[in-house]
């Protein structure tokens, strides 16, 4: 049975006098005392658990800084193994980001079905421009200057790659067999994510000089374009190159995830202590036109409007040379999830709109708190800055961590002799080429890095929660007597208890949001492949499975919904370990369900709408930053806006989410407060503001008027 928390918050009833004047935990006699301070450390285990787990992320996160190199997320790998761009190579290929594929052949016969010639194995040099073909002479692109070759690669780039006029008689034999070290450059090409991708349209003039000069036959094929386009559009290339783009937008993840979030929190935080009534409706009408705007910039760059679509070609090219990848393919789905999305805000909004008088009188007590506990409004920001130092550490280590692996030689049996400037003779060994190799662990570690990350969000959320929960309990049980102390000191002696005896509480009960979190998104991904598989009705199985799912999902809700802030101000208030205070919370929650439920859901649901207009917001500042020509350009080019916009955008909802928590935990505190305070005296709340009072009577009437 559930026992009173007048003796857990230092009221006893038994010391009251006629004046009620009682006898807090510190000795002190005064009106209405406030959280007792003489608690217990809680939920230890959970702590050492907690501990050892982020040193296990420090481990994790230390492999990837040694063994990853985030430029091979997007730039390719020479023939001697290097990666392009990598000033550690040999030679040093520093300004050499772009993979140039020497032997056209060799491009074409990769391309051919069922062929022994794989693409990576394809002779492959870096370079800083794509070589440009001659109309009227034929032009050499040679190997990296090095044996009887006595240039330097300052003088290589100058001579635009080809030094053919240097090689001797049996060089210049091997070069006409294409075996190097000079190669034709027959066909133009054009930069497309860092790689040299031919046009399948020969130079004549180059093409007949070589003939006259006793070159071997040239495979002319749209392959050649295809080729080399398809293994730069795979799956896996992309989603390098999606994680490559949150290390090259930095600063647009720093200024539209972080400070823009920030800035207009603050402004939200003090529009609702000063203008409550107008807020909700500014709530409502700002989410319903940053949707809107957000899902024309997806359709901008899916190049459904206008002609500023997202583009594969890096610089100037022929403009009679179009190119899509599947970048352009995936910010056009987007596109037609936020079409949905919109239609969806639309008609929610137009279904609540007899309602947001209420959500009004719900954030007013809100209002009333922050007024008092002044501390409200700035203590966000320690967790803010905890949380914006953890995710630049994450995201390096997320960079580095993806790029990990080991650069190894293939294993071919295609005929790739080439000549070696080194040992000065054509040789056929070693001479295949080189891809990444990933360990079998490495999925493991990125996947423990990921839930690293969604619990430590969880984990700071939890943390700001709590200490607002216990800030807020101040208030309401000093029943308006003790202002002049809930001003500013109870932020800090909420966050001084949560730290000394309840660290690992928030700990376990942050592990286990972030674990049914997941476990909700797997399962929703399995039911409705199960949705799509069921369709004979005689499947029992199917239909077994679907079902059972779905009422795990409704249970997983659940929990999310009642067990996760309310068992925080619980312990805020109780001092409790996170699984009694989870029991204490819903118990008062399933007995006053009828009096709170409607008020307590249409204010979470402008609460809501509030985190989504600052996500929005952030990704609206994305795509305007992204649009310049820093991320337009050769160099930090972003192959799409979706990736870091989406980031943005969910860092904007943490860092609303955060300084949400004043108004979204406060009223949860005081309406939990609430009914402890009635059922302790018998229907009638001692210590409740008159302002709650207030509003609960007019929200009664309320819903009885809008039934």
């Amino acid at each position: 049975m559930r026992v009173p928390l007048g003796p857990v918050i230092g009221r006893h009833p038994s010391s009251t006098n006629g004046n009620d004047e009682q006898i807090s935990s510190d000795g002190h006699g005064h009106r209405g005392g406030v959280i007792r301070h003489n608690r217990k450390c809680r939920d230890i285990g959970f702590l050492v658990f907690f501990i050892a787990f982020w040193v296990a992320m420090i481990v994790n996160s230390s492999f990837g800084f040694n063994q990853g190199n985030p430029l091979r997320l997007s730039h390719g790998l020479d023939f001697k193994g290097n990666v392009c761009g990598d000033k550690h190579a040999k030679p040093n290929l520093r300004g050499f980001d772009l993979r140039y594929w020497l032997n056209p052949n060799q491009v074409y016969l990769s391309g051919v079905k069922d062929s022994l010639n794989n693409l990576e194995d394809a002779k492959s040099i870096c370079v800083k421009n794509c070589p440009v073909t001659s109309e009227d002479s034929l032009k050499w692109v040679c190997n990296y200057p090095e044996g009887e070759i006595h240039l330097s690669m300052k003088e290589w780039v100058h001579r635009d790659y080809d030094y053919f006029d240097m090689l001797t008689s049996e060089m210049r034999n091997s070069s006409l067999q294409l075996l190097g070290p000079c190669y034709p450059l027959l066909f133009p090409s054009v930069n497309v994510y860092w790689s040299c991708q031919y046009v399948a349209r020969v130079s004549n003039a180059s093409l007949q000089h070589w003939h006259q000069i006793g070159g071997v036959a040239i495979d002319e094929n749209m392959l050649i374009d295809k080729t080399i386009h398809k293994s730069i559009n795979s799956r896996s290339a992309v989603l390098k190159r999606y994680i490559a783009d949150i290390g090259r937008a930095w600063g647009v993840l720093i200024v539209c995830g972080g400070l823009i979030p920030l800035f207009l929190s603050v402004i939200w935080l003090l529009l609702i202590r000063y203008f409550t009534a107008a807020m909700t409706w500014i709530t409502v009408c700002t989410f319903n036109i940053l949707i809107i705007s957000v899902t024309i910039f997806y359709y901008l760059k899916a190049g459904w409007i206008g002609n500023d679509a997202v583009s594969p070609i890096i610089g100037k090219h022929d403009p009679y040379y179009h190119l899509t990848g599947r970048e352009q393919g995936d910010l056009r789905f987007v596109a037609v999830l936020m079409t949905f999305a919109v239609l969806v805000s639309i008609l929610s909004t137009i279904a609540i709109v007899r309602r947001i008088l209420m959500a009004t009188s719900v954030l007013k007590v809100a209002s009333k708190v922050i007024g008092e506990v002044q501390a409200l409004i700035i203590f966000p920001v320690i967790p803010y800055l905890l949380l914006a130092v953890f995710y630049m550490i994450w995201f390096s280590a997320t960079l580095y961590l993806f790029s990990s692996g080991e650069i190894e030689q293939n294993s071919c049996s295609s005929n790739c002799c080439t000549y070696d400037l080194g040992s000065n003779r054509v040789s056929c060994d070693h001479c295949c080429g080189y891809s990444i190799k990933y360990t079998p662990h490495l999925g493991l570690a990125i996947a423990f890095h990921l839930l690293g990350c969604y619990w430590a969000t969880q984990f700071l959320k939890a943390f700001s929660s709590t200490v607002i929960a216990g800030s807020v309990a101040s208030y309401y049980w000093a029943r308006g007597e003790a202002l002049q102390q809930v001003l500013f000191l109870p932020v800090f002696s909420s966050m001084k208890r949560l730290l000394r005896y309840n660290f690992g509480s928030v700990a376990i009960g942050s592990l286990i949001v972030s674990v049914v979190g997941s476990t909700r998104s797997i399962l929703k991904s399995v039911r409705q492949r199960l949705k799509v598989a069921d369709v004979r009705p005689e499947n029992w199985f199917g239909k077994v499975a679907y079902y059972t799912t779905q009422y795990i999902l409704a249970s997983i809700g659940w929990t999310i919904r009642h067990v996760n802030r309310n068992a925080y101000i619980m312990i805020a208030i109780t001092g409790e370990t996170f699984f009694s205070a989870s029991a204490i919370a819903t118990d008062l929650i399933r007995n006053n369900i009828l009096r709170i439920g409607k008020v307590n859901v249409i204010g979470d649901v402008i609460l809501f709408l509030g985190k989504l207009s600052m996500s929005l917001a952030s990704a609206l500042f994305a795509f305007l930053m992204l649009d310049t020509h820093r991320y337009k350009s050769s160099h930090n080019k972003v192959s799409s806006p979706l990736f870091p916009v989406l980031v943005c955008s969910a860092l904007g909802y943490v860092v609303a989410t955060l300084f949400f928590a004043v108004v979204e935990v406060s009223i949860d505190t005081i309406i939990l407060s609430y009914c402890q305070d009635s059922e302790e005296h018998q229907g009638n709340a001692r210590y409740a503001p008159p302002l709650l009072l207030e509003t609960l009577d007019d929200d009664n009437e309320m819903q009885r008027l809008t039934q």
